[in-house]
């Protein structure tokens, strides 16, 4: 095995992954038997629980193409921390299904959260493996304080949900779409905050 490669075949690989993630959640979702409203009604449930999914995976996505865009080149330990990634990530479909099969019940949402701290803890493994990488290039890029403080406040909420599903299943899993908004909104240009990426272009003008 190559002790470094391209950051490219990385996130193309990763980017397929997660293709195959979203194409598996979107195959989950039934027709309702019956028509109009009534029927809508009966899978909305279900339909949140996706949307919620889908949102995790989309900001996983985002984040993981700007940090592996940081690389020049990758090494082993990135290749593995990526792939436990990406195996926390490949389970978001069964507990997706789980927890909306289950009438999003106290052990299902406890469930369902676990997997999303599995999937926070390994990105963050992720992200530490690709700072460390980058120091030893003698590049400073270590973890802004900001950032560092959304992933702990991410897990934190996430472990809260754990504890909270059984007695609150439905509050439980609202706290835990909390992080979605976390990390979409700072992003989005809200609030009169300019987005790093469109902030970087002005400047370079």
């Amino acid at each position: 095995m190559p002790s470094s490669f391209s950051p490219g075949r990385l996130e193309a690989f990763s980017d397929g992954v997660i293709a195959v993630i979203i194409t598996i959640m979107v195959l989950e979702l039934k027709v309702p038997h019956d028509s109009g409203w009534p029927g809508l009604r009966q899978v909305t449930p279900t339909l949140l629980v996706y949307l919620l999914s889908f949102m995790f995976t989309g900001v996983y996505w985002v984040n993981h193409h700007e940090l592996i865009g940081q690389l020049h080149r990758c090494n082993n330990r990135i290749l593995w921390a990526n792939l436990i990634w990406l195996f926390s990530l490949s389970l978001i479909p069964f507990f997706t299904s789980y927890v909306a099969d289950h009438n999003m019940d106290a052990f299902s949402v406890a469930i369902y959260s676990a997997c999303m701290l599995f999937a926070g803890m390994s990105f963050l493994l992720l992200r530490y493996t690709v700072d460390c990488k980058l120091e030893r290039e003698s590049r400073n890029t270590a973890i802004a304080e900001g950032l560092r403080l959304k992933h702990w406040a991410s897990l934190a909420l996430y472990a809260g949900s754990i504890l909270l599903a059984p007695y609150y299943p439905r509050v439980a899993l609202y706290s835990t779409s909390l992080v979605t908004l976390i990390w979409v909104v700072p992003t989005l240009g809200l609030f009169g905050r300019t987005p790093p990426d469109e902030r970087e272009a002005a400047e370079s003008r």
